[in-house]
């Protein structure tokens, strides 16, 4: 049965962008944040060009042989330029995005290749991710959609891969919750520049 989880580079202060993200710069000033994806010797087998430590490539791409779809809001959609408009974040995966306004160069509710606009709510968008994820796992990705994800119920795992640094603003990656929710941690890899840590949400 496929999971739902979140896999996301966060500083220590808890951000996924530095200041002023905006389309092209998606990071805003916070672009050390990426910087573990390209600082490396070994070749990510999914990813090309991505050259990570040994320690973390393995675990990258067996997170990444995980997605069947993915799920993004609409800040991270018009901050990662699009992806492209017809391309996706994942090199295999359809992008499933939830925005309540039209999105540049969408036609209706979807547009040909691999991105489709959700307009309904968290549920209707991680539902049609599912479908479609050919029993593989639905990633989600930016704070909104997983806070709303986390309020409906629907998270299995949250993975942060935390760079060691304190950005002092930008897009927090939890927004605020109505309750408290308990993880477990089921891994934690400290590699260079970044410190992989796997939690499972309790239910």
């Amino acid at each position: 049965m496929s999971k739902v989880f979140t896999s996301m580079a966060v500083s220590v202060d808890g951000y996924i962008t530095g200041r002023d993200p905006r389309p092209g710069h998606g990071l805003g000033d916070g672009g050390e944040l990426f910087d573990w994806y390209f600082s490396g010797d070994t070749p990510s087998t999914v990813f090309d060009g991505f050259r990570l430590s040994r320690e973390s490539a393995s675990l990258f791409d067996a997170l990444a042989d995980r997605v069947g779809a993915s799920v993004a809001g609409r800040n991270t959609y018009d901050d990662s330029d699009r992806f492209g408009d017809s391309g996706a974040p994942h090199p295999a995966a359809p992008l499933f995005v939830l925005s309540h306004r039209p999105a540049p160069q969408m036609v209706g509710s979807a547009q040909g290749g691999r991105q489709t606009l959700v307009a309904g709510g968290i549920e209707e968008a991680i539902t049609a991710a599912s479908e479609v994820a050919g029993g593989k796992d639905v990633a989600l990705m930016g704070g909104g959609v997983v806070t709303e994800a986390l309020k409906a119920n629907l998270v299995d795992e949250v993975i942060l891969h935390q760079v060691p640094v304190l950005l002092g603003a930008g897009r927090p990656f939890f927004q605020e919750l109505p309750a408290h929710i308990e993880l477990r941690l089921v891994d934690a890899i400290s590699a260079p520049g970044v410190t992989h840590l796997h939690y499972e949400v309790r239910r």
